[in-house]
């Protein structure tokens, strides 16, 4: 039986790639939690905003974690929501369906 495709979400699409301009650290786990090492690696090297952090749980198991402004979120919401987060809406491409400002005459 043929499996049906899943469509992908354009949003979802134009988020990744907006992520992938954003500088990545790959850390591991250890024994602790991946958002627990995620938070302690940006607190021990001081990093800035935005950032994305690749977290290996183990050998078959990564977790993605999107450091903002306000917090660390997971990379899945916010590559659907990343119009939410100021440091991504300057590495949006310029929307075409908005006219550039016309000078009254």
């Amino acid at each position: 039986m043929a499996r049906k495709r899943k469509r992908k979400s354009r949003r979802r699409q134009e988020g990744r790639k907006i992520l992938e301009l954003v500088p990545q650290y790959n850390i591991e786990s250890g024994e602790e939690k991946p958002v627990t090492a995620a938070r302690r690696y940006i607190a021990e090297r001081d990093i800035p905003p935005p950032a994305v952090l690749i977290v290996r749980r183990n050998e078959h198991t990564t977790d993605k974690y999107f450091w903002a402004e306000k917090g660390l979120f997971g990379a899945q919401y916010v590559e659907e929501n990343h119009f939410l987060f100021p440091s991504l809406r300057e590495l949006l491409p310029q929307n075409k369906t908005n006219p550039s400002p016309v000078a009254a005459h």
